[in-house]
């Protein structure tokens, strides 16, 4: 069974929309990140941190990232975006496990969340269904 976090961009966000854009823009800061973190602890921290490749994919009219594991233990996450009314901008970035996805995965779907949250004060709801506000209350 599939299951799914949702950063949400709230009035207090630092952007109240985002593009695909924009989200693989952050997909591919927090992977520039990991690796300067590696490089200054002299170890391969940005392949461990993140082990995936991404590819864009289309599900009809639905955009997607499939981010798939290249190391053992981490299979696949997908990231799109979405929006509570019908023909609105994006206003929330949403991280799927699907079934099928491994324990590794759920692990880091939570930290690139938090990630994702915190860069964008937005307003966090896990996999467990508990919320984290990144934005000033």
């Amino acid at each position: 069974m599939s299951s799914s976090a949702y950063v949400k961009l709230v009035a207090k966000s630092k952007q109240q929309t985002i593009t695909f854009e924009e989200i693989e823009k952050l997909i591919h800061y927090y992977m520039e990140i990991t690796n300067k973190t590696g490089e200054q602890l002299n170890w391969e921290y940005g392949s461990a941190a993140f082990p995936y490749s991404i590819e864009q994919r289309k599900n009809g009219s639905e955009t997607y990232y499939f981010l798939k594991g290249n190391t053992q233990g981490y299979n696949y996450m997908l990231v799109g975006a979405g929006n509570d009314d019908e023909g609105a901008e994006n206003t929330y970035i949403q991280i799927v496990l699907p079934e099928g996805a491994a324990h590794g995965d759920k692990g880091k779907a939570n930290e690139f969340s938090k990630f994702l949250a915190k860069k964008l004060d937005g307003e966090l709801h896990l996999f467990n269904g508990r919320i984290m506000y990144y934005y000033k209350r």
